[in-house]
């Protein structure tokens, strides 16, 4: 707690019970440990900086009532307590670490679908992906969009990813798919407000630093039908001259992953991948299949399986964006990732891999060309930064994920703040200014 006159948690703990209800205030000290870090332990830097435990909430609040949000703000705002909000903690960069105590606010208790209609659906913040896609699905409607770990929360998905399966049609979340979003600030007002189009963006992938998503609504696609595409290849070269015909289909893939040994041997994937050779994963609309196979036996490699259970794209996905990393990791190999773009992952992947010692690429299709993860041995912060520049000078686009600063519409968002979050109490730390 920052305030002086509230320095004991369980006075301030005592106050939410009164205001909120004594069922979605908690002191336990096992279940704020838990919810006060999220998936940083993905970046080796993060982890000697940010390791469990080190930043602890004083009191952790679930709400179960959307109203339960903007009350608990106008407390924050007149004792001055930080509060940081939290989706499903699947994120990577420590958006969720509670740098300076206070109120850690769980939102996964708002996990309400609230409609499905005219192109759009509507949900409460801490609704997981999975549970909102299978009431789109069952609209006859699709998903824009959801990020590799598709039990993420919607709002925090909003809040702090930006892309995933449906990215290669669809962009960002920054690219039209939010159509609107009830946001309470932290003024002391007790109130909502609504903001859609531009006026969104200052809240997207900005860790809830300008104020806390209470509702969300999103657009929708009409439904297709997907399948699950499996192919193998003996280079790298092999696999990327399929993967950049992949934007000239008729129809666009929702996903298409790459991933060079040793990434393939840890995939967890329902069909046998060869752990020497290239594998390419793909989500098909299943008239394009046909095609895609042809264009695997012309590059020489070999179609391994076409699953067609929606199921298995839900699988598939999960061996994407930086779930390959984590797989290599739990297998006991200490490596690093950075998240990449630029033609040079097409065009010259030899001279991004020399940047690194022993890199290998996970490689992504996105809306503009490809993406993907840089991966590497790791050695030291120092090394890691060191290589960024060599990158930048072949045409590769970075994104690190071993920091955890605001660092998407840093102008909106610093022009935002002011006005909803004045006494900054909102996700401290997060905002570099």
């Amino acid at each position: 707690m920052t305030t002086t006159s509230l320095r004991e948690a369980g006075r301030f703990a005592e106050l939410l019970r009164n205001e909120l209800g004594a069922a979605v205030v908690s002191t336990d000290a096992r279940m704020i440990r838990r919810v006060s870090s999220d998936w940083a332990r993905l970046s080796p830097i993060l982890m000697e900086k940010i390791p469990p435990g080190r930043f602890l909430a004083d009191v952790a609040v679930r709400p179960t009532d959307p109203d339960q949000i903007p009350a608990l703000l106008a407390l924050a705002y007149e004792y001055d307590v930080p509060v940081t909000p939290r989706g499903a903690g699947t994120g990577n960069y420590g958006q969720a670490t509670p740098f300076s105590g206070g109120v850690l606010l769980d939102l996964r208790g708002l996990d309400q679908v609230v409609a499905v209609e005219d192109g759009q659906v509507r949900t409460q913040p801490g609704a997981r992906l999975t549970m909102v896609d299978r009431a789109v699905r069952a609209a006859d409607a699709d998903l824009w969009m959801f990020p590799s770990t598709k039990g993420s929360s919607l709002g925090g998905f909003i809040g702090g990813g930006s892309a995933g399966t449906g990215t290669i049609e669809h962009g960002t979340t920054s690219d039209g798919w939010v159509h609107e979003l009830r946001i309470a600030p932290c003024d002391g007002s007790g109130t909502t407000f609504t903001v859609a189009g531009d006026d969104a963006m200052a809240y997207i992938h900005a860790y809830g630093v300008t104020g806390v998503i209470t509702e969300v609504t999103v657009q929708t696609a009409p439904a297709r039908e997907w399948v699950a595409f499996y192919a193998v290849f003996d280079t790298y070269a092999a696999a990327v001259e399929v993967h950049r015909a992949l934007p000239d289909l008729p129809i666009l893939p929702r996903l298409a992953s790459a991933d060079e040994p040793p990434l393939v041997a840890n995939l967890p994937a329902p069909v046998d991948l060869d752990p020497d050779r290239v594998s390419l994963r793909i989500i098909l609309e299943p008239s394009t299949v046909a095609e895609v196979s042809r264009l695997v036996r012309a590059a020489g490699g070999s179609v391994v399986a076409v699953l067609e259970d929606y199921g298995q794209t839900d699988r598939l996905s999960t061996m994407s964006y930086n779930h390959p990393i984590f797989f290599l990791q739990q297998s006991g190999y200490p490596c690093f990732h950075l998240e990449v773009g630029g033609l040079p992952l097409w065009d010259d992947p030899d001279a991004v891999r020399s940047v690194y010692p022993n890199s290998r690429i996970h490689l992504e299709l996105g809306n503009r060309g490809p993406i993907g993860m840089l991966v590497a041995d790791y050695e030291s912060e120092e090394r890691v930064l060191a290589g960024f520049a060599e990158l930048e000078s072949l045409g590769i686009g970075i994104h690190s994920p071993h920091q955890w600063n605001v660092d998407r519409h840093v102008e909106q968002v610093l022009a935002t703040v002011p006005r909803t979050d004045p006494k900054g109490l909102l996700n401290p730390g997060k905002l570099n200014v």
